[in-house]
């Protein structure tokens, strides 16, 4: 019996060697593609600069640019497929497939023709009027945002690149102006995001999941329930997105009227509702009386919610990420320092095709940190996360707040792990007689079960201690998001100082 344990934990250990080798030789792998991918943008910048004075420099800042749009692949993608993932409503490979062709789509079909040059005007373009500080300005800021967000990927913390392209254009500014050339109400702002968006998305994520739970998931006949309910869930679901896409995704080529909007909402609603009931019905027609056979029905809805997700934040937050390529490219070209300038087409198509190749190569660590490792997720947690991450965004652009799109995301999950927890916690002696096989799951209710053994009452402590949602990941993360915009800052204005030093010296 030695040996053989000692047998046994000899090939344990030799099986860890072996894929400890192999995720060092894919890792090489990977960096090896990364390298090839900023030597095509190298290629690919000097065929749009030729001819031009300070192609180098344009050069150069394309490859910075190439560089954030890997690492924007590597993490902010995985917020609007993670759920989806984890819930295995679609496996790894589908979502990277489905999120690499609707980011590309959203970038270059919504992204729009025009950026702002300042990102978030948080720095007074008077300040920076200088071509040559202007330039060096957002190149710093460029690359300061790159290497945070590779940072945050590295020690798998979904960040918001939008606040890390802040905080780069922030100590950049500040570096190269002053103080005074702060917007400081806009500053104000953007920190109060860091608690309005994960804060707003945690609670419509679990006020979803409280209404499917009490309507659907307790009762006992859950399909019968699920027949008369899902429907409406994904119609809000089609709603909201249907405005989601119109306020975030397309605000670049299109802004209708608010009441266009609306009816906009209205219709999806209708249209969404008229289609899934039939199909709900038929679904669930064969299937059995579990809340599996529930789950699956909100596999569809997810799958379109990770694209649509997708689509946005391509044509959304690319735009806003390649912002300071673009203004640099402006400057190079035109001479001058613009405070909106053309977003041109190789610039957005380096942005795509850069955040595809991040999502392949790096999306899976932080993909699994969101769908799996911060709380567990079925479909139906992960369909409310996206109705969160939809909703939320509607609700605070109607009242003006500032909000992160991955805060939200993010937010949503812990969400809706925490009230998994307290569900669990506060129904303990309900827990206790479903494990011991006293009263069946279809008998769940929000009222609380008397307890009739001592052995319940064991298993009832045992299930008031459980926790569902991984503590260290929330630190981790949180901590990741406050430190974005003054790690970033200051970051860039090292890079900005040193650049300064070197070409003017």
């Amino acid at each position: 019996m030695v040996k053989k344990s000692t047998v046994d934990k000899d090939l344990k250990r030799i099986i860890q060697l072996e894929k400890a080798t192999a995720k060092v030789g894919q890792n090489n792998i990977n960096l090896g593609i990364s390298v090839l991918f900023l030597i095509g943008v190298l290629i690919f910048a000097a065929f749009q600069t030729t001819g031009l004075e300070s192609g180098g420099i344009l050069i150069v800042a394309a490859i910075i640019g190439g560089y954030m749009a890997l690492n924007i692949g590597a993490n902010d993608v995985a917020n609007n497929v993670g759920p989806a993932v984890g819930s295995k409503a679609i496996t790894l490979v589908g979502a990277l497939i489905i999120a690499a062709v609707f980011e590309s789509a959203g970038a270059i079909i919504a992204g729009g023709d025009v950026v702002t040059t300042i990102s978030k005007n948080i720095i007074n373009p008077e300040a920076v009027s200088d071509k040559n500080i202007f330039i060096w300005a957002m190149m710093s800021a460029l690359l300061a945002a790159a290497i945070w967000v590779n940072i945050a990927t590295y020690v798998g913390a979904p960040v918001s690149t939008t606040h890390a392209v802040v905080g780069g254009v922030l100590g950049a500014g500040v570096a190269a102006a002053g103080l005074a050339a702060v917007n400081w109400p806009v500053m104000a702002k953007i920190a109060a995001s860091w608690v309005i968006s994960p804060v707003l998305g945690a609670l419509v994520a679990a006020g979803f999941l409280g209404f499917a739970k009490y309507f659907i998931l307790y009762k006992e006949d859950k399909l019968a329930a699920a027949r008369r309910w899902v429907p409406v869930l994904v119609a809000i679901l089609a709603s909201a997105f249907s405005v989601y896409l119109v306020m975030k995704g397309l605000k670049r080529v299109w802004k209708p009227e608010p009441y266009m909007i609306a009816m906009i909402g209205v219709g999806a609603f209708a249209i969404g509702y008229a289609l899934v009931r039939p199909a709900v019905a038929k679904a669930s027609a064969t299937m059995p009386n579990r809340r599996k056979s529930v789950s699956d029905l909100f596999t569809i809805p997810l799958i379109c919610a990770a694209a649509l997700l997708s689509f946005a934040h391509g044509a959304n937050d690319v735009a806003n990420a390649v912002g300071p390529l673009a203004a640099i490219v402006s400057a190079v070209t035109a001479g001058t320092v613009a405070a909106k300038v053309t977003l041109p087409i190789w610039v957005l198509i380096v942005g795509a095709v850069g955040i595809s190749i991040g999502l392949m190569l790096f999306g899976p660590k932080v993909i699994e940190i969101v769908g799996e490792k911060i709380t567990k997720l079925n479909r139906v947690r992960a369909f409310c996360v996206a109705l969160s991450a939809a909703i939320t965004v509607i609700i605070a652009s109607a009242f003006g707040l500032p909000v992160s799109s991955t805060h939200i995301a993010v937010g949503a999950v812990f969400g809706v792990g925490f009230l998994r927890e307290f569900l669990v916690n506060k129904n303990k002696p309900m827990a206790a007689a479903v494990a011991n096989g006293e009263i069946s799951s279809g008998q769940v209710s929000w009222e609380e079960t008397p307890l009739s053994t001592a052995k319940n009452l064991k298993k009832a402590k045992k299930a008031q201690k459980r926790k569902l949602v991984r503590r260290r990941h929330l630190v981790t993360i949180v901590a990741a998001w406050v430190i974005t915009v003054p790690a970033a800052a200051i970051l860039s204005g090292l890079i900005f100082l040193a650049l300064r030093e070197m070409l003017q010296g």
